[in-house]
């Protein structure tokens, strides 16, 4: 779905300044108003190496991600000492270990046997690390594969495009509520400018504000 080579070329380069080396503070903060009992299984689209991952999984969660590039898949497992067992089904190469299962291979492939009845989902880096003409495309099929009951958090940012290349993308609230908001009632939960030590300042962007939504199924 996304732009493959662009991605894999990031991960092999080590060009990864869209990762976060701790968890984010909008998933400590936000997550519990999700009422998510920790045994429902949670899936994290685009999720990269994500230090999140491990954090739902030590809230009682199983978390099943996927994610394009085999480095970021096994990079997750290495930076934390372990062997993941690794097999291939179909479209995805899979690795598990402990109630965390990463499927490398493209989102858009993903069915709801996927997910093996995850009612959760987190978005913080997947909506935004889309170009606009992807995004539709790409909500759709979450609420595709996605649950019956399916609740989930998503993280956005926003910012005057023309001002910043991208990827992160901008997307604006208006967006949100456009292509999800006809799967799942949209709840806003916080909006703010980026944080003073967000790393995207560095990168010339100052004008730019954070947005955490809570969705569920109508």
């Amino acid at each position: 779905m996304t732009d493959k080579q662009f991605w894999t070329k990031r991960w092999q380069e080590n060009r990864i300044g869209f990762h976060e080396g701790r968890v984010n503070r909008y998933l400590r903060e936000y997550w519990q108003r999700l009422d998510a009992p920790p045994d429902q299984s949670v899936f994290v689209p685009l999720c990269g190496k994500a230090v999140d991952l491990a954090w739902l999984h030590e809230r009682g969660h199983r978390v099943i991600g996927v994610e394009l590039s085999k480095v970021a898949c096994r990079g997750f497992f290495t930076d934390r000492g372990i062997e993941p067992t690794v097999t291939e089904t179909g479209a995805f190469v899979h690795y598990s270990s402990d109630g965390i299962e990463l499927l490398c291979g493209d989102f858009i492939d993903l069915t709801r046997g996927h997910l093996q009845g995850a009612s959760l989902f987190y978005d913080r880096a997947a909506l935004i690390a889309l170009p606009e003409h992807m995004r539709p495309r790409y909500c759709d099929h979450l609420a595709e594969i996605a649950g019956p009951d399916a609740r989930g958090l998503l993280i956005t940012l926003d910012y005057p495009q023309q001002a910043f290349a991208g990827p992160p993308f901008a997307v604006p609230d208006s967006e949100v509520h456009r292509h999800l908001g006809r799967h799942f009632a949209v709840e806003a939960l916080y909006h703010a400018p980026i944080q003073p030590d967000d790393p995207l300042r560095e990168r010339g962007l100052s004008q730019a504000t954070e947005s955490v939504f809570s969705l569920s199924r109508r």
